[in-house]
């Protein structure tokens, strides 16, 4: 079985197009597979594919999609899949205009295959003690990937949380933990901190704890965002 979280058409385009190839085409390789797509109801901004996209990297589960606009200043990287990633997207333009932190974000299109590739890396270096050890990709897709990363789904924490073992980079995830309340998507994204706001206030602690940032850069963003008021974030958004 293989999970994709996608964020955009285009996207599924390539993932569903991967799927019939190596369930039903002729390549080379093991047809019993599943494929197993999540996607949402939740009205968008469905941008065009962009130029030169990482289509390997879009189906082995990670690509970055978009650099940070400021050249100084502390970095973060920013990654989300699925509906979270706008949410990313808005965090990374928090961070730039109100803190001064550039920030990159990441297209998380398969939580599980990084760490299904990851595992399989550690397993091959584990048996083969003689030879170079292998980099699992999630590993190699962020080497060179400057700052703290923050990583969130719509999913529970765990799930983004199951590449941890493979970065080096201080790691933080905020997910959807918990059940019981009932409300608009806003606010309830807000009731369990996985909104843009909470990926910056999120940042922000990471940062402070490197001395990127000031110490009281996070209390300074949660207070300005109202961070625990779900009533807070509604003005700015309409639940459709």
């Amino acid at each position: 079985m293989k999970h994709y979280d996608p964020a955009y058409g285009y996207e599924i385009g390539h993932i569903v197009k991967r799927g019939l190839e190596q369930m039903y085409g002729n390549l080379d390789e093991d047809h019993d597979v599943m494929y197993y797509l999540t996607v949402y109801n939740e009205p968008i901004h469905q941008p065009a594919e962009p130029e030169n996209l990482d289509v390997d990297g879009l189906l082995k589960g990670i690509y970055k999609l978009k650099d940070s606009e400021l050249t100084s200043g502390p970095k973060t990287q920013l990654l989300a899949s699925g509906v979270a990633v706008p949410w990313a997207l808005e965090a990374q333009k928090l961070l730039a205009e109100d803190w001064g932190v550039s920030a990159d974000v990441w297209s998380v299109t398969s939580w599980n295959e990084l760490r299904r590739e990851g595992l399989a890396a550690e397993e091959e270096t584990l048996l083969n003690p003689d030879k170079p050890a292998r980099v699992p990709y999630v590993t190699q897709k962020l080497a060179g990937a400057e700052g703290p990363i923050v990583a969130t789904s719509d999913y529970m924490s765990a799930m983004p949380d199951q590449i941890r073992q493979f970065l080096p980079n201080d790691f933080a995830t905020l997910g959807a933990d918990g059940f019981g309340f009932a409300d608009t998507r806003p606010g309830a994204r807000r009731f369990f901190h996985i909104d843009a706001q909470s990926m910056v206030v999120r940042a922000l602690q990471l940062l402070a704890k490197d001395g990127k940032v000031p110490a009281d850069a996070a209390a300074k963003a949660f207070a300005k965002y109202d961070l625990n008021n779900v009533n807070a974030i509604q003005a700015t958004h309409t639940d459709d």
